[in-house]
């Protein structure tokens, strides 16, 4: 049996609205989408754009993000949050993790914003690891009093809640999702800014076309550049596509989370093997990460030749090559993360994964657990 780490199913209506695009009857899409959204998250203003990392970078744009300003994320996220800030020759700087969220740690942020208070500090970018949330209320409080905006990136919180509302409409300034997240890649891309901000979301909009400006009551060929912008766009055959996905998402998000029931327990007491912690009932577990204690990497290669794909979020950003070598990061910079990451190996989880995958995932783990010393 083969169990990839992440499959995605289309159904007939994604096959309906790419088809309505194909055939020109309905060109409208990214609208649709953009409207759908800020609806199903419970927010203002949503702008797609052609891929989660492009969201990124037009949330920096939107908040003038200039060289030699500095912006805070956690050690464990995806390369493409700093990446976006070198982009501007702004600054990334990383904090630890709270070991058993694998999220940035609250303790360590507001050690560091109340020892480097600066008007350069612009803002903090917070990734939900598995669509889990930090606390999100002392975060908006942390960020009220040290001043700086609150970027949350969703890549993998799309639909979760934190306290009964939707990752997105809890209170950041921005927030950006990823429809082809990293590891769990989509067959097309696409990206989502939300925000509640009126001038966030004007200057985005922009800003997300070349920062082109046209005169309604003109000729269509006539306009005006009043800025720098980029081409982020979402194409329609994306939106038609992406439109489907979302109406499906809360319930992908339910079987999920009774997959995650299954695997805590059978594998429960399973030797050099952690389990998530279960209690967060708004977890979507759009991850599930175990801890293996005895050669991570030689456990998921055992996993690999029975047909198991697994995953790794994150490999910590200070022992990324250009990273360690701009900012002279040491490995143990960081403890928790690195320690962490030494140990955590993400399975299959999603929402078409059947019962008998399931089993055979659990059935695997607990077999190879048994050769390990």
């Amino acid at each position: 049996m083969r169990i990839p780490f992440n499959r995605y199913e289309s159904g007939r209506e994604e096959h309906g609205n790419v088809a309505d695009v194909l055939e020109a009857e309905d060109l409208n899409q990214v609208v649709q989408l953009e409207d759908e959204f800020a609806s199903y998250v419970g927010v203002e203003y949503a702008l797609a754009t052609s891929h989660g990392t492009s969201a990124l970078h037009l949330a920096m744009l939107a908040l003038d993000l200039k060289r030699g300003d500095k912006v805070v994320c956690s050690v464990n996220a995806h390369p493409s949050l700093p990446e976006v800030v070198r982009h501007f020759d702004a600054e990334p700087i990383f904090i630890d993790i709270e070991p058993q969220s694998y999220n940035i740690n609250l303790d360590s942020l507001e050690t560091y914003l109340e020892d480097n208070q600066s008007k350069k500090l612009k803002a903090v970018i917070v990734t939900h690891v598995g669509g889990l949330s930090v606390d999100l209320e002392r975060l908006y409080s942390i960020a009220k009093i040290y001043n700086v905006k609150i970027v949350e990136d969703a890549s993998e919180a799309l639909g979760a809640t934190c306290n009964g509302k939707k990752i997105g409409s809890t209170g950041a300034d921005i927030t950006c999702f990823n429809f082809s997240s990293h590891l769990k890649k989509n067959i097309c891309n696409g990206g989502m800014l939300v925000t509640n901000d009126d001038e966030i979301m004007e200057r985005a909009k922009l800003l997300r076309n070349h920062a082109i400006e046209r005169d309604e009551d003109s000729l269509e060929y006539i306009y005006d550049v009043v800025d720098i912008g980029n081409n982020y766009s979402m194409s329609e055959l994306e939106a038609a596509y992406i439109r489907a996905q979302i109406k499906k998402q809360d319930k992908n998000i339910q079987r999920q989370q009774e997959i995650a029931s299954m695997y805590a327990k059978a594998l429960e007491g399973t030797p050099h093997i952690t389990l998530p912690d279960m209690s967060n009932d708004e977890h979507p577990f759009s991850l599930y990460i175990i801890k293996v204690d005895k050669n991570r990497d030689s456990f998921a290669l055992e996993l690999k030749k029975v047909g198991i794909e697994c995953g790794l979020h994150y490999i910590p950003l200070h022992l990324l090559t250009y990273y360690k070598a701009k900012y002279s990061l040491k490995i143990n910079n960081f403890p928790k993360a690195l320690q962490s990451y030494q140990q955590v190996l993400s399975i299959p989880i999603y929402g078409s994964m059947s019962d008998k995958e399931v089993k055979y995932v659990c059935d695997k783990i607990k077999q190879i657990a048994k050769t390990r010393v």
